[in-house]
């Protein structure tokens, strides 16, 4: 299958479409993907739409794979959520020493997933370092070849900091064998992302696999010019679009033929469902048409060379976090519409409803966003690091 890899990142996505959507039910039973679909997503190329092209991966444009995450989510929220946290994860890459790189990216369908949050400890050893913690939300790791887990540099128990005082917080990459996987995702939305607990306990990770540690500098290139939790951030984006997409388009097919007892009319017959759905249009097309315009000023400055600035960054950030909002409130409006067909576990209107009000607990889009975004609106700078 390598041989056939698609290096359009949207035909990537619509090839998947139908299977996905069919298979839906069965990824929200197991509470993560099936393996087989994983590894069919890792061999079609999306898992390396962003892995740097010297080590054999796409190296993709921003603005087609958020494209492409869209399409995805609006067959299945939580198969594109795993597919944006593979993308994302694997710019690590770029922040490894070249033969370390191509030894994790050994193949073209290896999958790299973790957590960015330093909720570790990494004590300083012979050779490199010592993991040990526990992390939340492990998207997609259990179909990993490689974890990625945010820890604090240790030594002799002291942090280690950088040359203005900071303490030194590294993600360090691990062989998917020395992880143990906890049954912890039991939840209401997402449910097939698979998000759950990990744990590392004494674990050896030459420095060579602490991103950043050995190489200070990321590699040249557009992507890279992102820190890793605007990219994170866009990601969720494109996703609760795609939600908010599908939940729109399963009340117009529901409304065409269902007729509410005691009426006479459908559904699509009804002056309130006509002005939900035009308002929920609205509400996500300007939504859309704001997070695109954010993402394509971002991508444009990068391809400057420089960092992303915080103008652009401030705006991706708004824009995502707003895309989100906008999707709760499209998702909730035909929820309602549906009336009690949404009820049931065969309408997707329950599942869009809770996948979309999962998004809104992550933190890259959680309410501080708003206050941090507009700080950095009027001129205050303090405390827009994570932006």
């Amino acid at each position: 299958m390598t041989g056939s890899v698609q290096t359009d990142p949207e035909a990537i996505a619509r090839s998947f479409s139908d299977e996905v959507r069919a298979r839906a039910d069965e990824i929200e039973a197991a509470r993560r993907l099936p393996a087989d679909l994983s590894r069919k997503l890792a061999a079609s190329g999306l898992y390396r739409l962003w892995v740097p092209k010297r080590y054999g991966g796409l190296e993709a444009p921003l603005v087609p794979v958020l494209r492409a995450l869209e399409i995805l989510a609006e067959a299945d929220a939580s198969v594109a959520w795993c597919g944006f946290i593979a993308t994302t994860s694997s710019t690590a890459l770029g922040g490894l020493p070249e033969p370390t790189a191509r030894e994790v990216f050994a193949t073209p369908e290896t999958l790299l997933c973790g957590v960015f949050a330093p909720h570790g400890r990494a004590e300083a050893c012979d050779g490199g370092f010592r993991a040990t913690g526990q992390w939340s939300f492990g998207s997609g790791t259990q179909n990993a070849d490689w974890v990625l887990a945010g820890c604090q540099l240790l030594q002799d128990g002291a942090s280690i900091r950088d040359d203005a005082g900071t303490p030194r917080q590294h993600m360090v990459i691990v062989p998917a064998r020395e992880v143990e996987f906890l049954d912890t995702w039991k939840v209401s939305g997402l449910c097939g992302t698979g998000s759950t607990d990990f744990r590392l306990t004494n674990v050896f990770v030459p420095e060579e696999r602490v991103v950043g540690w050995k190489v200070r500098r990321p590699l040249e290139g557009p992507i890279y010019s992102f820190p890793n939790f605007t990219l994170l951030a866009m990601g969720i984006g494109a996703v609760a679009l795609g939600v908010a997409r599908a939940a729109i388009d399963a009340l117009v097919s529901l409304a065409r033929v269902k007729q509410p007892t005691h009426s006479s009319k459908t559904l699509a017959e009804r002056s309130d469902v006509q002005s939900a759905v035009a308002k929920a249009e609205a509400d996500l097309r300007s939504a859309r048409a704001f997070y695109y315009e954010a993402a394509h000023a971002g991508w444009d400055a990068a391809q400057g060379g420089a960092r992303v600035g915080l103008a652009q960054r401030r705006d991706i950030r708004v824009s995502t976090t707003h895309a989100v909002a906008a999707a709760v409130r499209v998702a909730q409006s035909m929820y309602e519409c549906a009336g009690g067909t949404s009820l049931y576990r065969t309408s997707p209107l329950q599942r869009y409803l809770r996948d979309a009000h999962a998004i809104t607990q992550h933190v890259m889009v959680g309410r501080a966003t708003w206050e941090t975004a507009g700080r950095a609106f009027l001129g205050i700078e303090s405390g827009t690091q994570l932006l």
